[in-house]
């Protein structure tokens, strides 16, 4: 048994053989548990539960001796926020951001691309007052280049160790919570930058993007017949690698300028020959920019799964590359070194980190750049160990390649960046033009200014601290009662009094109080009874209440759980006794009327009533344990307790009388129903004289006799419409019945309604009119057509024959006629049949109808759509599998589960799984239209339930690199669409 429920057991033994009224202080104290001697400081070491003398372990620890300043504040150091001198500045990463943040800090190392940006105009001249800057309002950039550079200018000379770019993500539109291709968005800003400078009058400015980043070669294509060379120009800013099957950079280049043959159905068109020809192709480097940028293509596009993967294979590299043997023109310069290594950490192309290896320019000093983080290399010279120690392990992981002096292998880098080697020295004094350095100047400000604050911060709370600490020693050893005059206060207070973290409120004792607006005896652990004078100065400082004296036990809480514990014991006794007495017969009329179901479960009832006492208790003041119940959860629980019937509730009527049913009650003695009135002592209590309530024998009576009229009516109706109760003999417009020329319509719901009520008189309720105002349009009209009751509307209409029309017209209102009359014309022979409905068909209305029934079958959440695939222009299906996601390949593991009722259309991803088709190679039609809008909905398309889609599958491509290539170009628009870098 726990130590906690033996010291409560301990503390009530006394209710066993003392009578509540019996109780007297001594009993009230013990019952609170008072009398505990308290606990010795150094022997106990932690709290004591349930004993209200134990002060030990509620949080005195952290004030007890000297303390560290340090720990009386949460505020970091602002120094710590400063930059370091000779380093850079970081970025902030908004989320994920970080592929943005690597290119920014690439780009700001390129010296001349900062050099133009500082010298391009800025359109800030209205934000400029006099000689400064305007200091009501912040400067918000204008354009993307104003954005540039003032990010370049506050990371050359901010005082901050990292800056936020939110500006300049927000003015491109990016999304900061979804992770995009870094490759593409250097390429496609890049594009945004060139053409933006583009409207420079300075050339400097102008022509700097391709000045830096760009290159020209040709596709050269050679007639094999004729010898003819054919050239395409075009400028690159970027090479594009293939690293698969590769071990060295110079291998991937290599391969990207190898020749190609032209031969077979890929042969060339000769202008020459004027015919098609066998050839090569090839791609020949006219000229190298000074920023050789080299996109190494580790996310490639795979045609098993539809989706992008990483290549984690190691590339080698050398920090000079010698691009001479690759270009036509030989005899320049074109030795290069590396300048900086881009890097993915994370084997998944969807996820991960992008950090940068930056060489800066000026010192020849490498950095890592990591979002906020800079940290710079040791010994001039680039490490990349680390980070390829940080991928993650991949099942088939190859060991890494010994590297020589002046080389590096990575299986992470995925953008490497050469500078043009020169003799001569880069420009060291790069200024920041003055406009843009007021505006440093002024962040600078308001960054000194938060160090300030943050500093007078600190201070105060060490001031706060320090007065804190002098109180609870002077206090601490003051709590303890002894045998002077005490006061009882919630523990949870005095640990958050002591609780260095949170601000001291008023002391709230509220929620240890019982109904009486007294001392709970079962809050008795969660409360500290303290010495009166330290409870003076508890409240004198902080306020609150009740204050919980001696007088605060209540005799009340006591006397009553000493009843109900006397109760429980007695319980299995009088349970015996009760049986025996109503065992005997009940003479007389001294007997009480108890619920047959009551007496079944009395004992039952009686310990939940018991157990619920306390309950009660401790939800007088809305908490159970210290926890507060919301009001919802009260509301609900009392509901739930109100739906659950009481002893003897069970032979209450509707209107709490006395039920007249005596199947459900019995007679006990008088002596039975004294014994379980001390257990239910507010049950309801009906002696044997009592009369049923006189109300419900009149609804009796009544409900009788509507009873037996129900039965006539149904007994009448189904005589006289015999064969529409059995639905036999009935007539149909397909077949017209020879022996008459009308029929009469009806709607099936009245003729359904009423079959329910013929069958069960006594359970439904009488069918008094025909409705055939739902068979009509607002006008009068008829709704449905000749042909459509004969086919689709047959199941909303009843035909009825002219006898029993006469008998519904005397037996039900009726409404609205509608009858269908055979009529013959012409002088042919045979005649002519006709058919004339009355009223009228309204064609608008049936026009309408049509089309909201259309909708209605477009409008679904789940469906069965089948799926076949023609291959030679034959359908194969596998048998009896509706399943969009099923195909004979198909394990039962591998199939996904159906989606639940609210979703979206199925995903055409799931043909791939089933049929092996990837989704660019499929071709979906439906009644010979092409389903191509992938952005549509399936009831959009005209797909409805049941509806068979035809699926045609393209032949694979078979050369992988040419597909990569079309994915390169295809997929980032979708990954940047709506974004300002594709507006231009």
């Amino acid at each position: 048994m726990a130590p906690r429920l033996q010291l409560e057991k301990a503390a009530w033994r006394w209710a066993e053989t003392v009578r509540p009224e019996e109780v007297s202080q001594e009993h009230i104290e013990t019952a609170y548990r008072i009398w505990l001697e308290p606990c010795i400081r150094g022997v106990c070491r932690r709290n004591c539960k349930g004993n209200p003398n134990c002060l030990v372990g509620i949080g005195e620890h952290i004030w007890l001796g000297e303390i560290d300043e340090n720990s009386f504040h949460n505020i970091d150091d602002p120094n710590c926020e400063r930059r370091k001198k000779n380093s850079f500045v970081g970025l902030t990463n908004l989320g994920a951001t970080c592929y943005v943040n690597t290119f920014l800090q690439v780009w700001f190392l390129n010296l001349e691309l900062r050099q133009a940006l500082y010298l391009c105009p800025s359109t800030c001249s209205d934000y400029m007052m006099g000689d400064g800057v305007q200091e009501e309002k912040d400067y918000e950039p204008q354009t993307i280049c104003e954005h540039l550079q003032y990010l370049f200018a506050l990371l050359q000379n901010s005082n901050r160790r990292y800056i936020d770019p939110s500006g300049f993500v927000k003015a491109l539109g990016l999304d900061t919570g979804q992770q995009q291709d870094a490759q593409e968005f250097s390429k496609l800003f890049m594009s945004l930058l060139e053409d933006t400078l583009s409207k420079q009058k300075n050339p400097d400015v102008r022509n700097i993007v391709q000045q830096q980043f760009c290159g020209e070669y040709a596709y050269v294509t050679v007639c094999n017949q004729c010898g003819r060379e054919s050239k395409l120009l075009s400028k690159f800013y970027e090479l594009e690698l293939n690293i698969q099957g590769h071990k060295q950079l110079t291998d991937c280049i290599s391969e990207f300028l190898k020749e190609e043959k032209l031969e077979g159905d890929n042969r060339y068109f000769c202008e020459n020959c004027q015919s098609k020809q066998n050839a090569t192709r090839k791609i020949r480097l006219l000229s190298l920019p000074c920023t050789l940028n080299l996109q190494l293509m580790r996310f490639v596009f795979d045609r098993q799964t539809g989706h992008k993967k990483k290549l984690n294979t190691y590339i080698g590299f050398s920090e000079i590359l010698d691009m001479e043997p690759y270009v036509e023109h030989k005899g320049g310069s074109y030795v290069y070194e590396l300048s900086a290594v881009l890097i993915h950490r994370g084997v998944s192309a969807y996820s991960g980190h992008y950090i940068a290896h930056v060489k800066d320019p000026q010192s020849g000093e490498w950095y890592k750049f990591n979002d906020e983080d800079i940290e710079k290399m040791e010994g001039k010279k680039l490490q990349l160990g680390i980070e390829e120690d940080l991928a993650e392990p991949s099942k088939s992981q190859t060991r890494k390649p010994k590297c020589g002096k002046g080389t590096h292998c990575s299986r992470n880098a995925y953008m490497l960046v050469y500078r043009l080697q020169t003799q001569e020295k880069p420009n060291t004094t790069i200024q920041v033009p003055a406009f843009l350095q007021e505006l440093v100047d002024r962040d600078n400000s308001k960054f000194e200014e938060w160090c300030v604050e943050m500093a007078e911060m600190r201070k105060q709370s060490v001031d706060k601290g320090k007065a804190k600490h002098e109180e609870v020693k002077e206090l601490y050893q003051r709590l303890p009662a002894g045998a002077e005059p005490y006061e009882f206060v919630s523990l949870e207070w005095l640990q958050k009094w002591l609780d260095e973290s949170t601000p001291t409120k008023p002391i709230d004792n509220h929620a240890c109080l019982c109904s009486h607006d007294k001392l709970h005896p079962d809050k008795i652990s969660i409360m500290k009874r303290i010495s009166e004078y330290a409870a003076d100065i508890f409240y004198s400082r902080y306020g609150g209440g009740p204050r919980l004296t001696v007088k605060a036990l209540c005799k009340e809480c006591v006397v009553e759980r000493c009843r109900v514990l006397r109760l429980k014991n007695q319980l299995n006794e009088d349970y015996k006794t009760v049986n025996n007495l109503l065992k005997a017969t009940v003479k007389g009329s001294d007997g009480f009327w108890v619920g047959k179901s009551s007496l079944r479960s009395w004992r039952q009832l009686a310990l939940e009533q018991l157990d619920e006492q306390d309950a009660e208790a401790d939800q007088s003041n809305g908490k159970i344990n210290g926890n507060t119940l919301s009001k919802d959860e009260s509301k609900e629980e009392r509901k739930e307790e109100e739906e659950e019937l009481n002893f003897n509730e069970d032979i209450l009527c509707p209107h709490g009388e006395l039920c007249i049913s005596e199947n459900e009650r019995r007679l006990v003695s008088k002596e039975a129903w004294s014994k379980l009135q001390q257990y239910f002592p507010k049950a309801p209590e009906f002696p044997s004289f009592k009369e049923c309530c006189s109300q419900c024998k009149i609804l009796e009576r009544e409900g009788e006799e509507n009873e037996a009229l129900h039965k006539m009516i149904a007994n009448e109706q189904k005589t006289s419409l015999p064969n529409l109760f059995q639905d036999k003999n009935r007539p149909c417009l397909s077949n017209w019945p020879e022996d008459t020329d009308v029929l009469y319509i009806v709607s099936q719901f009245f003729v359904e309604e009423w079959r329910k009520f013929v069958r069960k008189p006594t359970r439904c309720s009488p069918v008094s009119s025909v409705g055939n105002s739902a068979l009509l349009c607002p006008h009068g009209g008829l709704m449905f057509t000749f042909a459509s009751m004969t086919k689709e509307d047959s199941k909303l209409i009843a035909l009825i024959w002219p006898s029993e029309w006469q008998m519904i017209q005397k037996l039900f209102v009726v409404d609205h006629v509608i009858k269908i009359t055979r009529t013959e014309v012409g002088d042919v022979d045979p005649p002519e049949t006709q058919y004339i409905s009355e009223p009228k068909l309204c064609p608008e209305c049936r026009e309408g109808l049509l089309c909201q029934q259309q909708r209605d079958l477009r409008e679904y959440t789940q469906a069965t759509i089948y799926v076949h695939k023609v291959v030679d222009n034959k359908k194969v299906m596998k048998d009896s599998a509706p399943e969009l996601n099923v195909s004979s390949s198909e394990t039962e593991e591998d199939k996904e589960e159906a989606k639940p009722d609210g979703e979206k259309d199925p995903d055409f991803n799931q043909i791939m799984h089933a049929f092996s088709v990837a989704p660019f190679d499929q071709n979906l039609s439906i009644d010979g239209k092409i389903l191509s809008d992938d952005c549509a909905t399936l009831g959009t398309l005209g797909v409805i339930p049941e509806s068979v889609i035809l699926l045609k599958a393209d032949e694979p491509i078979a050369d992988y690199a040419a597909m990569d290539d079309v994915m390169q170009v295809c997929m980032p628009e979708e990954g940047f669409k709506g974004t300002g870098l594709l507006g231009h």
